[in-house]
């Protein structure tokens, strides 16, 4: 006779834990190698020009949204080598259903962090590039080509990363969901 604690902590068949976690460990590593490039390009990203006479700079860390989807890839980075780790230490062991749960959690906030971040980055870059007539906004992507194009390519990467992230969100909420 079960009871409702050994429902609780039911351990999933090898086959099917192995087939889990070799799904979890490409898609983790591929996430934190586009969030970790992103980053890069997006921290590493400036150019000066020379517009009316006038030498003005253009830096991520001058626009909020641009730091905020840095550092979101970044963060991003980090967690998902934090995960990459701990799929790698549980891969042969036997877990309780709690685990699969707790990796949910973990790829629905990333999910969603990776998803504001690339928000925020392209809500800028659209308006680098096409600017905003109503709001009195020029387009500076024609002065400042090469960091608008660096900028499109980090987003870029970070999209990949978010798509990454949403298969592993569904992957592991399927996979609690069968526990």
């Amino acid at each position: 006779m079960a009871t409702s604690v050994d429902k609780t902590h039911h351990i999933p068949p090898p086959k099917s834990q192995k087939l889990f976690i070799l799904t979890q460990i490409p898609l983790r590593i591929l996430a934190a190698a586009v969030t970790l490039a992103a980053t890069t390009i997006m921290l590493t990203t400036k150019q000066t020009a020379v517009i009316y006479g006038f030498q003005i700079d253009a830096r991520y860390s001058y626009s909020p949204a641009l730091k905020f989807f840095a550092f979101a890839n970044l963060i991003a980075c980090a967690f998902t080598v934090l995960s990459l780790f701990l799929a790698f230490i549980l891969r042969n062991k036997a877990v309780d259903s709690t685990y699969y749960f707790y990796m949910f959690l973990h790829d629905l906030v990333m999910t969603n962090l990776l998803m504001a971040g690339c928000a925020a980055a392209t809500t800028v870059g659209y308006v680098g590039k096409y600017g905003d007539k109503h709001a009195g906004w020029m387009p500076i992507c024609g002065y400042f080509a090469e960091f608008c194009n660096r900028g499109t390519a980090a987003s870029s990467l970070s999209y990949f990363g978010f798509l990454f992230y949403l298969i592993l969100t569904v992957v592991s909420a399927n996979r609690s969901r069968q526990i």
